[in-house]
């Protein structure tokens, strides 16, 4: 293999996991390897639009003085993701300020910042932020294409829920690494033939094709797990007087509030929920959900002795069965991480051994479509030859 053929390849990769990247973080609500910001509230160390390379918290480790963190706000700018500067470390939580603003977010009407609310850490070097200038201003402009796209394909086709943005994304990312594969992977015009066999026109290398489709199929299983699961919150409000909400108790008395796990899949799925911060208590804390169905936990809530509205949280995570669920447990309580991989791996070696039984171990001939006859024409005939 060339040099040249080395870069294609490396810039192909490079390619597919900023697609990965930015699209799973854009489900996710949550910046996933890169993100971006859309205020000039941290220049100059970000500037408006610019993006920044981001490290999810698990592999962050602690959130110290000095460092820039993505968090999920209650009030700021009406709650969501704000990526501020953490200006002081106490027992209760971060001190944040934007580096443009000239007090601190808590100064305003954001409560102090919980180790729950921090989604990711801006990557630094030398002290310094890894940016990538106007990242965000480009990812802007996409999203109105595509936005325009997909409203256009809804009104005009009559989709519906098929065209919604996550589900709209999800296919622009597929049909994206499908491309990407089979580009990288198979032969055209304009390559001088090295391979007769795998690198003629017209053949598709069944592993480019194969690889593309399990990269698509393990991208839908992770959004499965990761998208439903995630740290959960619940405001108790503890006050002398207290009214018929469950979660409205008196000072150092318990709530105890149905816990509903939801499973929208055809795909039983494995539901793990464990305290996220203290005076919780879930029971069952694992739950086998089957397809299309809900099992219900009970949380015990413990209300702080102080008046007030106190925040506490459950973490949930999803597993899909695809492994029994002891193996499934024993992963998760190695890391959550680990168990989401070792799913994948598993995913992934069905899609591949599907697609070897289904098409064997030749690469793809596929016919000139040209001869003369209309696009249409040629759809046409490709659709009877399938279906």
């Amino acid at each position: 293999m060339t040099a040249r053929e080395w870069a294609g390849r490396i810039a192909s990769a490079v390619l597919i996991v900023v697609i990965l990247s930015l699209v799973v973080g854009h489900l996710l609500g949550t910046p996933i390897l890169l993100g971006y910001v859309s205020s000039n509230s941290m220049e100059p160390t970000i500037d408006q639009g610019d993006g920044f390379v981001s490290i999810p918290q698990p592999l962050a480790g602690d959130v110290e003085e000095g460092d820039v963190v993505v968090y999920r706000a209650r009030e700021l700018d009406g709650g969501g993701l704000t990526t501020h500067r953490v200006v002081e470390v106490t027992d209760e939580g971060y001190v944040t300020k934007g580096d443009n603003n000239p007090f601190t977010d808590q100064d305003g009407p954001e409560p102090i910042v919980r180790d729950e609310q921090v989604e990711a850490e801006a990557l630094r070097i030398g002290g310094t932020v890894v940016t990538i200038p106007h990242l965000g201003t480009v990812v802007g402009g996409i999203g109105s294409v595509a936005g325009g796209v997909r409203s256009g394909l809804a009104n005009t086709l009559g989709l519906g829920a098929a065209t919604s943005p996550r589900g709209f994304g999800l296919l622009l990312v597929g049909l994206g690494l499908a491309l990407v594969a089979l580009a990288s992977g198979g032969g055209g015009r304009g390559v001088r033939v090295t391979d007769r066999r795998t690198d003629r026109e017209h053949v598709i290398k069944l592993w480019s094709a194969v690889g593309a489709v399990a990269i698509v199929v393990v991208l839908l299983a992770t959004a499965a797990m990761v998208i439903p699961g995630g740290v959960q919150e619940f405001g108790v409000a503890s006050q002398g007087d207290p009214s018929s909400d469950p979660l409205s108790v008196e000072p150092g008395g318990t709530a105890e509030i149905e816990y509903p796990v939801n499973n929208a899949g055809l795909v039983p799925t494995v539901a793990i929920v464990e305290p996220h911060s203290s005076d919780v208590d879930v029971q069952p804390d694992r739950v086998t959900v089957g397809g299309r169905s809900t099992e219900t936990a009970t949380a015990t809530i413990q209300a702080a002795e102080q008046e007030g509205i106190h925040y506490r949280h459950v973490s949930e995570h999803r597993y899909i069965m695809v492994l029994p669920p002891g193996m499934i447990e024993a992963a998760h309580d190695v890391h959550p991480v680990f168990a989401i991989v070792l799913i994948d791996l598993v995913v992934g070696g069905l899609v591949v051994l599907a697609g070897v039984a289904l098409l064997g171990t030749d690469d793809i001939r596929v016919r000139p479509g040209g001869s003369g006859r209309p696009l249409t024409e040629q759809v046409r005939r490709a659709v009877f030859r399938w279906f």
